[in-house]
């Protein structure tokens, strides 16, 4: 034989300098949940190693995520109070506002993302104004944009819009600029479906539609092809990342959405996810550490240039070691 592709196999310094993909923990973005309050940190037990931070206490997350390079954390807000509209969202002294603040002042150089929708928000647990049972789609935008600018103005580096309403990267870019905010990235999950695997998440941000579901924003599972349209509308309202959401499911649509846009396209391993591995990890049927980064690797393979993950210090420190 004179092919014998083995030989690239034969030793670990072989594998390492010839593999195609690479992680970096730069690459990796940490999801972080701001309960508003005072001296909380508390668990979320569908979540199992997740918890939920007030603004005081959060420095000592970030402590560790900074010296291990990881790069962004992604803030979502867990507020005592809701109402129809979710004006919690853009309240300038909000939970998350109030640790973005912190955050940049504590650690300049780490990159600020703040995730922006009305769910956690309002009352009703929907990503948007009512108008019946029905979100309505234009008011809606407004709202949007204006919690975008509060967390711009509070520290964000990156706007994240993760709601699905249709023109809301457009929105938010036109007020982030008259805002002279023009400096500010929008990461847009532009590609959400409405997936069974965010259960954990809505527990742990108690973000649970209170009535229906999302069906008619989020996307339906079945379709790539509207995947393709979401992300290419968001790229032209102006996203300068765009995201698909959930991961490991959705391959197949990471990389047809990551063929079609020239922008950097990031992956969310979700909370369903998360926890899936770890239930199955903590009964002894899967090795942690090793699905944890061959999910990982998956991703980058798939395209993912980002990486949204609860798992990032973790990977961060087997990426430090060597492991991954």
């Amino acid at each position: 034989m004179i092919i014998r592709p083995r030989r690239l196999r034969l030793t670990q310094a072989l594998r390492d300098m010839v593999r195609e993909t690479r992680l970096a923990s730069e690459m990796l973005i940490y999801p972080v949940f701001i309960k508003e309050g005072v001296n909380i940190i508390e668990d979320v037990p569908a979540m199992p190693g997740q918890k939920r931070w007030s603004p005081d206490r959060v420095s000592e997350l970030l402590e560790s995520v900074a010296k291990l390079k990881i790069g962004g954390v992604l803030f979502f807000g867990v507020p005592e109070h809701k109402d129809a509209e979710g004006s919690g969202a853009w309240d300038d002294n909000g939970a998350v506002q109030q640790a973005m603040r912190i955050t940049k002042k504590n650690f300049p150089d780490l990159t600020i993302i703040g995730d922006v929708c009305l769910c956690e928000y309002t009352s009703h647990g929907h990503c948007g104004v009512l108008k019946g049972n029905v979100v309505d789609n234009d008011p809606t935008l407004k709202l949007l944009a204006k919690t975008a600018v509060s967390q711009a103005r509070a520290g964000a580096d990156i706007i994240a819009p993760s709601d699905m309403m249709d023109g809301r990267v457009g929105a938010i870019r036109d007020e982030l600029d008259k805002a002279g905010l023009q400096d500010k990235l929008i990461f847009s999950y532009a590609v959400k479906y409405a997936s069974a695997f965010y259960g954990p998440f809505r527990e742990a941000a108690g973000s649970a539609p209170s009535f229906g579901d999302r069906k008619s924003y989020q996307m339906d599972p079945r379709n790539v092809r509207e995947a393709i349209k979401e992300a290419q509308l968001d790229v032209q309202e102006g996203a300068d990342m765009i995201m698909v959401k959930p991961g490991l499911p959705y391959l197949d649509v990471l990389r047809a959405v990551k063929e079609r846009v020239n922008v950097p396209v990031g992956s969310y391993c979700v909370s369903g996810e998360y926890s899936m591995i770890k239930a199955a990890a903590q009964n002894g049927w899967l090795d942690e550490e090793r699905v944890v980064g061959e999910s990982a690797v998956c991703l980058a393979r798939a395209g993912a240039d980002m990486i949204v993950t609860y798992f990032a210090p973790e990977l961060a420190k087997w990426i430090h070691e060597g492991k991954i």
